[in-house]
């Protein structure tokens, strides 16, 4: 999954002080190419594309690198870059995004060659890295961040394509097997017809041993997919165990609690056309290839779309659990950190919004609700209040917080990451939610199912041992990991298993369609 390319790294190495210095010396004005590069308006007014000023550094870079020469004069080059730009479907980037300029359009031989290698470099830098901004569209907060010089990177992998191309746009290509296993499904579904199947009717709920007029149409869609093998010759009205079947294999796959009644969720998903789903694949790719640049082999992933969460140890998922995450309205964050601190038996300090929204509304019908919830009233500082004493229309200044115990909502433990958002990973007493789908459930935290397991990942057997001795104390414990462990919480509606099949999540936050429209721009 994290396969390095080890020459290209050593590329990488040499082209770091080229990058670097690229904007900053004087290029030989005697050449024509590195004259023209400095004055690409008036010397090729034809060029559509006009770089910025990281791409300009780039291509005098890669000039630099190939002693100022032009570089798609010869035979072989020129066709074997169009055949790898023409393969930049199957990444789901449009290859008429990348045209090559023609000579008589842009002003004569050099600017042909600075146009070419303009989007030779710019093909491998959104392949690489993605066609749109990560933080325009699907922002994520970062605790460090990254030190790779990517004009470097690319420079590197761009030199020694010259000599072997399809090398080259595979060094670009994200090594995430998420990644590569979306693409070889989107490779092949893109040249197929796309399937046909209606939409089902709303209406009530529709559970196994029903009888409904909508039956035969939940029939043809579901074979129009392949869930059903075959289509019955007579189909009734009734919800047979064969359809229920049916309905539980697609409930599976596409992330909802598979238990065969279709309710509002199951009924929006089945009704997703075949068209929006082709463009669903499509766009993950995008998201992967924004991925890729923040996996670390051992790491916590969790997707948030999905409320899943998985423990990546040498590149290798070696654990998955499910979890809860937030509401459309309390989003999970997208965020990179690294978990530092495990909080055993923690008590629970209402967040404000919580706290606003949800706690002062109830204790304003009833201050019993209180003690029904173990809550105590304390000021800023934490000292006690008393609750008989408060303003609860306005009660200023103040915190509510939950002592350690079963019926605290961050459970056993909680999982700690430097964050801005105030977020974190728990256990949870809220078990039975585990068994629906989708699980958007909390206010932005993300609950983990197993949360004991997780810690037997993240700890030493030592540790673990010793954390087993202070939850038993049933007291408040912060304890330090000896060696951090990266954790990502990241955001995509589709992915490929290993043997091509797809599974989905519902687009919880309503993301996809921004992107959809954001890929189908070509300029």
């Amino acid at each position: 999954m994290f396969k390095k390319h080890a020459c290209y790294l050593s590329l990488y190495l040499l082209a770091v002080p080229l990058v670097a210095t690229a904007q900053n010396e004087l290029a030989d004005h005697d050449a024509p190419l590195p004259l023209a590069l400095t004055q690409l308006p008036v010397d090729c007014p034809g060029l559509k594309m006009r770089p910025n000023a990281s791409a300009l550094a780039l291509v005098q870079a890669f000039y630099q690198q190939q002693n100022q020469a032009p570089v798609w004069s010869g035979d072989a080059r020129l066709p074997a870059l169009q055949a790898q730009l023409a393969q930049l479907a199957d990444d789901g980037l449009d290859p008429q995004r990348y045209s090559l300029p023609k000579e008589e359009a842009v002003g004569g031989p050099l600017c042909t060659d600075i146009g070419i290698s303009l989007r030779y470099l710019q093909a491998l830098r959104e392949l690489r890295y993605g066609r749109l901004q990560q933080s325009r569209f699907e922002p994520m907060w970062r605790a460090q961040p990254s030190q790779m010089d990517r004009n470097a990177e690319l420079l590197a992998i761009a030199g020694s394509g010259l000599q072997d191309m399809a090398a080259a746009f595979d060094a670009a290509r994200p090594g995430l097997e998420q990644y590569r296993s979306l693409r070889e499904v989107y490779s092949l579904q893109r040249q197929q017809l796309l399937p046909h199947w209606p939409v089902v009717a709303s209406g009530p709920l529709l559970r196994p041993g029903m009888q409904d007029a909508r039956i035969p149409g939940l029939a043809q869609r579901l074979f129009g997919e392949g869930y059903l093998p075959f289509m019955p010759v007579l189909v009734g009205t009734d919800y047979t165990a064969e359809l229920a079947s049916a309905v539980k294999n697609f409930q599976l796959s596409h992330s909802l609690q598979a238990d065969g009644v279709i309710g509002p969720g199951t009924l929006t998903e089945l009704n997703i056309s075949s068209q929006v789903r082709r463009e669903q694949l499509r766009i993950n790719l995008e998201r992967f290839r924004w991925l890729a640049q923040d996996m670390e082999p051992d790491s916590l992933l969790v997707n948030v779309a999905a409320a899943q969460l998985t423990v990546f140890q040498d590149g290798v998922p070696v654990w998955q659990t499910r979890t809860q995450v937030g509401r459309a309205e309390r989003q999970t964050p997208l965020l990179k950190s690294h978990v530092t601190r495990l909080t055993l038996n923690p008590t629970w300090t209402v967040p404000p919004t919580i706290m606003r929204e949800d706690k002062l509304p109830e204790i304003r019908r009833d201050q019993a609700f209180l003690s029904r919830q173990d809550l105590r009233v304390l000021d800023r500082d934490g000292n006690p209040l008393a609750a008989e004493d408060i303003d609860w229309d306005n009660p200023g200044n103040i915190l509510l917080r939950q002592d350690a115990g079963p019926r605290n909502p961050l459970g056993q433990m909680a999982v700690r990451f430097p964050n801005p958002f105030s977020v974190y990973l728990h256990d949870t007493p809220s078990q039975a939610l585990f068994q629906k789908g989708p699980r958007a459930f909390s206010s932005g935290c993300v609950r983990v199912e197993h949360a004991m397991q997780l810690r037997d990942l993240l700890l030493s057997p030592a540790e673990r041992l010793r954390t087993t001795e202070l939850l038993a104390t049933g007291r408040t414990h912060e304890f330090r990991l000896s060696v951090p462990v990266p954790i990502l919480l990241s955001y995509w509606t589709v992915q490929a298993d290993g043997h091509g099949r797809l599974l989905y999540a519902p687009d919880i936050y309503s993301r996809d369609p921004v992107l959809v429209t954001a890929m189908s721009n070509t300029l």
